[in-house]
């Protein structure tokens, strides 16, 4: 998954983008890499979609304005959510 979150201040860091890259990080992901202009996470579907309903509650109730989400699913080829062909 990315994300980010808005509105934007190069300044310092907004509460909401602090919140969502605590969410993030003490998910239990697999791998999250912070950035000041996005983020990414991976993990398994469980997971993530657990971090993203913690992620939009939370950015959200600390004052972002908008959250910019992609989810891309990895799999085996072929295979469509999990245990689906």
């Amino acid at each position: 998954m990315e994300f980010t979150t808005e509105p934007f201040d190069l300044d310092e860091a907004p509460a909401h983008a602090v919140v969502a890259r605590e969410v993030i990080q003490a998910a239990e992901l697999d791998a999250v890499d912070v950035g000041p202009f996005g983020n990414t996470a991976e993990g398994g579907a469980d997971a993530v979609l657990t971090a993203v309903d913690a992620l939009l509650r939370r950015a959200l109730g600390a004052g972002a304005t908008r959250v910019s989400l992609q989810v891309n699913v990895i799999g085996a080829s072929g295979q469509g959510r999990e245990g689906e062909k």
